[in-house]
């Protein structure tokens, strides 16, 4: 006689997926560089300043949508 398994409909996801993940900064550039796009040297002064500064994601994505707003 065989055992029945339960299947519970909530299934634990891993971490990874829960949490995402993130690429660097020079896999990214490698990426873009397929698609055609290209960093300017204010892109890459801004990059290199938010790194010195220690900025979180937040204050990456705040600096970046700065720079680009009118």
């Amino acid at each position: 006689m065989k055992k029945k398994i339960a299947s519970s409909p909530k299934r634990v996801k891993p971490a990874a997926q829960k949490t995402g993940w993130a690429i660097g900064h020079a896999r990214f550039a490698k990426i873009s560089a397929v698609e055609g796009i290209v960093f300017t040297p204010a892109m890459k002064a801004r990059q290199a300043a938010l790194d010195r500064a220690g900025a979180t994601a937040e204050e990456r994505r705040e600096a970046i949508m700065k720079s680009y707003k009118r």
